[in-house]
């Protein structure tokens, strides 16, 4: 069984992807993958300097990812171009992860799950789901962010209502840690008993 873990930025995928770890299940994380396909000597590296420039090399020839950010995140046509030249990259990578997963479910966590037409390849998709205040205050900290630069990822993410739509399942995480967790134990036992 696949399940797909999505939200918006600073909703807390990655502390509840991180507690399923702890239940010993296959997590494969699309962030993960979207940093391999662009390592240094990958040909997506390559293609993202011819387009935008060596600029956005770092002194150790890997892709500065805060400064390829900013353009994409201002630039609605320069983040489509970046999303054509990763998301096949991205998803080849991932579906093998995922063929070689030997827990007795497979979390695929993304944050662009929906977006990327991903969540068609999962048995359930859920959400964690934070007011979009959340996201933003959380994000700010996390990432040492402006907050008109984590407005404009907040409104080039999925609308939270479009998201909660498409959810098979919902993890609310408008509280503590611990908050969190009891949901993805419940979770948990429940994929476990389907």
């Amino acid at each position: 069984m696949l399940v797909g873990l999505t939200g918006g930025i600073g909703s807390g995928k990655s502390a509840a992807a991180d507690r399923f770890a702890e239940w010993d299940i296959d997590v494969v994380d699309a962030d993960l993958a979207s940093r391999a396909v662009v390592e240094p000597g990958m040909p997506a590296l390559q293609k993202i300097t011819e387009h935008f420039g060596e600029q956005l090399l770092q002194a150790d020839g890997s892709l500065d990812r805060a400064e390829l950010r900013k353009i994409v995140f201002a630039n609605v046509e320069e983040r489509k171009w970046l999303q054509g030249l990763l998301h096949p990259l991205i998803s080849q990578y991932l579906q093998v992860q995922i063929a070689e997963s030997s827990s007795p479910y497979c979390l695929l966590v993304n944050p662009l799950l929906l977006e990327s037409g991903q969540g068609s390849w999962c048995d359930e998709v859920v959400v964690v789901d934070v007011s979009e205040e959340v996201q933003i205050s959380r994000t700010m900290a996390r990432d040492d962010n402006s907050r008109s630069q984590v407005e404009a990822i907040v409104a080039a993410q999925l609308k939270r209502e479009d998201r909660l739509a498409q959810a098979s399942r919902t993890l609310t995480n408008d509280g503590d840690l611990a908050h969190l967790y009891r949901q993805v134990d419940a979770l948990h036992r429940a994929l476990l008993a389907s």
